[in-house]
């Protein structure tokens, strides 16, 4: 299944969809599908700060526990707190329901440092040739 084109992604299979100065971030359904079922996520609160590349917190599925990654600066304004109830709703709607942060982009240029949606689909389609 091709990768929504309405958002940009990280190599760190990170997924940010801009609406005006504001964006959501969550996680793509091929990293949901790699970690397994997703058991608790740890998010940075609201006021927090975030810089493009670095860590952001973490996710932790039956299988790892991995770091989630900034796909651009700026300030926190929420966490999604359902999915910090519920995280599996990172697995049933990766894409919809199951957003992690809304974030004030601090410098809206970087999002040209991200893939597009059929960058990203090809870099995955890589990864997983490298892998077999």
């Amino acid at each position: 299944m091709p990768s929504p084109d309405d958002r940009r992604y990280s190599k760190e299979h990170e997924w940010l969809k801009q609406q005006g100065e504001t964006a959501y971030i969550g996680i793509t359904d091929y990293a949901q599908e790699q970690l397994g079922d997703v058991v608790y996520v740890d998010l940075p609160e609201a006021g927090a700060t975030i810089a493009q590349f670095e860590k952001m917190g973490e996710i932790e599925s039956v299988k790892a526990v991995s770091e989630l990654f900034a796909p651009a600066s700026g300030d926190v304004l929420m966490a999604n707190e359902e999915v910090v109830q519920k995280p599996e709703l990172v697995n049933s709607d990766p894409l919809g329901a199951g957003w992690l942060l809304q974030v004030k982009l601090s410098d809206p240029s970087q999002l040209d440092a991200l893939l597009t949606a059929h960058q990203y689909d090809d870099f995955i389609a890589a990864e997983a040739k490298d892998q077999t």
